[in-house]
């Protein structure tokens, strides 16, 4: 039988939270005042979780990435080949809604692979 491992947030919810093989990544919302800033502060907050169990951005197999405003997509598409290598991007979908936060520009969630 499997541990469940969490990395707790201050909040109501983990996050991630390590089942099997794989480690549930909560959202990661970014900060800053406008939306380089903002995706670069989420990814900055995904790395730390990550290292935190030990694996490297690379790892994760899943993204979706909430926007604010469609307009922000190339932008993001743009930015993404800072994080990842051609061609070994995790598998993405993007999507738009409205944020509590009225501040925030996006939220990261997502699937990682535990196994190195």
């Amino acid at each position: 039988m499997s541990t469940i491992k969490r990395i707790a947030s201050p909040y109501s919810y983990s996050n991630a939270v390590v089942a099997g093989n794989y480690a549930f990544i909560g959202l990661h919302r970014g900060f800053g005042d406008r939306f380089p800033s903002q995706l670069e502060s989420a990814f900055e907050s995904l790395k730390d979780t990550l290292a935190a169990l030990g694996l490297p951005l690379a790892n994760l197999v899943k993204v979706n990435v909430w926007l604010k405003d469609i307009s922000d997509l190339p932008t993001m598409e743009k930015l993404f080949n800072n994080y990842f290598a051609e061609g070994e991007f995790p598998a993405r979908m993007t999507a738009t809604t409205d944020f509590i936060d009225t501040d925030c520009l996006l939220m990261i969630d997502g699937i990682a692979y535990t196994e190195q």
